[in-house]
């Protein structure tokens, strides 16, 4: 019986570890995770997420000034 039982201990302890992965707020959008991780000095790499945000925003604001500039008569 000692086999029955630690068969069984098993299988409930698997059942336990099991789930699924919790998902990230809905709230936030992916600019503001990013921007949360550029912030962190803890995170590896984080630095390279400031400056890809900042080219981003910087490819962004060229944008808006060329669609201005087509824009206007």
């Amino acid at each position: 019986m000692p086999l029955h039982r630690a068969a069984i201990l098993v299988l409930l302890a698997g059942t336990g570890c099991g789930g699924t992965p919790e998902e990230p707020p809905a709230d936030r959008s992916q600019r503001q995770r990013d921007s949360m991780l550029g912030a962190s000095q803890v995170i590896p790499g984080a630095a390279g997420v400031r400056g890809a945000l900042r080219a981003s925003d910087s490819a962004e604001a060229r944008n808006a000034h060329r669609d201005s500039l087509v824009a206007a008569p």
